[in-house]
């Protein structure tokens, strides 16, 4: 796990949600890290170091999640979120 994934997974356990690393599903593409939390809707996380992109696959499965009334984003250290495009109702947790 990368310092900026363990820096997300601390923030999100300190707010009260189990945190799992997403090491590897039957599809490519899904966000890192899965935060649950008793009557709040799961949140999937991508998460990126400073000088990484975003992939097109890693866009859709954010975008089909969100579809699914998930919460999915992908973040990037030193930027916050990247995508979707951050409105008010996606930047707290």
């Amino acid at each position: 796990m990368s310092a900026y994934q363990t820096k997300i997974k601390k923030e999100f356990e300190q707010k009260g949600y189990t945190v799992l690393k997403i090491v590897r599903l039957s599809d490519n593409g899904y966000p890192d890290l899965l935060a649950m939390k008793l009557g709040e809707l799961d949140v999937w996380i991508e998460c990126k170091e400073k000088n990484d992109t975003l992939k097109e696959l890693q866009k859709f499965r954010i975008d089909q999640l969100n579809n699914m009334g998930k919460r999915a984003f992908c973040t990037q250290d030193t930027k916050g979120i990247i995508y979707p495009n951050p409105s008010p109702q996606t930047m707290t947790f």
